[in-house]
């Protein structure tokens, strides 16, 4: 344990319990979903805070991703100290099976029409301020919890250098200054070329050889081409790694930090973000304190609070090196918050899936897994049915939850006999 530091875990399970120290001077609301880009954006973020969701249409982040799955899985563990601010209500379903395995009433979901949602919160006399995962254009700033510029700032991978912590060495670039063909790149493969605000691991491309590096550039240049790209980062690839932790915390208004977990995280070969592995007793978060410490004072002295998660490459060394950092709610933090709850069932490892896929509506899922959802072995946090074929499915953000990873893996067989998909 490092003494320097007594920080302590949330013992709560949502996220406005966190958040309630920080929220008594004003009326605010939780915004669920990103900005988007696409043409199915009614707001969309191409003014001044860019967000890189796709380089063309057919490649941008899905409407159902941002605006449904996305934000009723943090709806699912807000709580009921904060409005949660959807632009489509989930399933009535859904709300009913999270009142019925949540301590929650979900009477704070409060609805606007995604035509006119950000006007109507820019000039809104029910909310002071607006909790965002992400600052949008068509929010007045004034409206935003944190200074949108400030937000913008910390959520750029250029500012890795600036937060006291080990990170691999980088250069960034601004492309309105140099052209993007005179960039002295690497010799050596391999490295990274990031854009400054990927979603969700879009942006961050991994360079192993010359057509990795082909297809990079004529991403990066469709992203110039739409206007959404301002800046990239070129670093160094971390080699010998053996772990990919996400480490997440609150830093409050004065500065405090409470622990919220640490999650192995599990990700495509190509860095795409799948979910999080936890083990609850045996992840010892004290090693990461320095870096903790150091993140959540640079955060302090930006005016930021909230929400951080920072990713960290583990060297077959011990080495860290930070590789990100959200200042926001990060993927895998509901996981994170089940910590005392499934402790409480002996239940001290689960993993977390943006993955999940079984035939048939929610009502007959709810239905068929019964004996497992009441067991908690399997926890659902988002559920959308779509058709395809004729058929319907339902895709599904959840835990699975159990004493050991082998038990796990037991419990995702048994799952997957029940129809359950990964």
């Amino acid at each position: 344990m490092n003494s320097t530091y007594n920080f302590q875990y949330f013992q709560g399970s949502f996220l406005s319990d966190l958040f309630a120290q920080d929220i008594t001077d004003a009326a605010y609301g939780f915004l669920l979903n990103y900005p988007a880009t696409a043409s199915w954006a009614a707001y969309p973020n191409t003014k001044k805070y860019f967000i890189q969701d796709g380089s063309s249409e057919s490649t941008k982040t899905s409407f159902d991703k941002i605006c449904q799955k996305e934000a009723w899985k943090n709806l699912a563990v807000l709580g009921d100290a904060i409005p949660g601010i959807t632009i489509i209500p989930p399933h009535k379903l859904l709300v009913d099976y999270w009142r019925s395995h949540f301590p929650c009433s979900y009477s704070n979901i409060e609805m606007r029409d995604c035509s006119v949602y950000l006007d109507e919160l820019s000039h809104s006399e029910r909310f002071d301020k607006i909790i965002t995962l992400f600052p949008f254009d068509h929010l007045k700033p004034e409206k935003h919890a944190i200074a949108p510029d400030t937000h913008y700032r910390l959520l750029s991978k250029v500012t890795l250098a600036e937060l006291g912590v080990q990170c691999p060495k980088y250069t960034s670039y601004n492309l309105h200054s140099v052209n993007l063909e005179d960039i002295q790149l690497p010799e050596k493969f391999p490295y990274l070329i990031k854009t400054s605000h990927g979603l969700s691991g879009e942006g961050t491309y991994i360079i192993k050889n010359a057509s990795d590096l082909n297809y990079c550039l004529t991403e990066i240049n469709k992203y110039l081409n739409i206007q959404l790209l301002s800046t990239i980062i070129v670093s160094d690839f971390v080699k010998n790694a053996i772990q990919n932790w996400c480490v997440q915390f609150y830093v409050n208004k004065v500065g405090d930090i409470t622990l919220i977990g640490t999650t192995n995280q599990v990700v495509t070969p190509q860095g795409e973000y799948l979910g999080g592995l936890i083990d609850y007793r045996n992840t010892d978060m004290s090693r990461f304190y320095e870096m903790i410490a150091a993140i959540g004072q640079y955060a302090h002295k930006q005016g930021y609070f909230g929400v951080i998660g920072f990713d960290v490459l583990e060297d077959k060394n011990g080495e860290f090196y930070m590789i990100d950092a959200n200042f926001r709610v990060n993927g895998s933090t509901p996981l994170c918050l089940q910590r005392h709850t499934l402790l409480d069932l002996g239940k001290a490892v689960a993993k977390y899936s943006t993955d999940y896929r079984i035939d048939g509506t929610l009502d007959s899922i709810l239905v068929n897994l019964q004996p497992e959802l009441e067991r908690k072995d399997l926890i659902i946090l988002s559920a959308l049915e779509k058709v395809k074929y004729g058929k319907i499915y339902t895709e599904i953000y959840g835990i699975v939850a159990g004493e050991t990873v082998e038990n796990i893996e037991y419990i995702e067989r048994n799952l997957q006999n029940k129809g359950l998909q990964f």
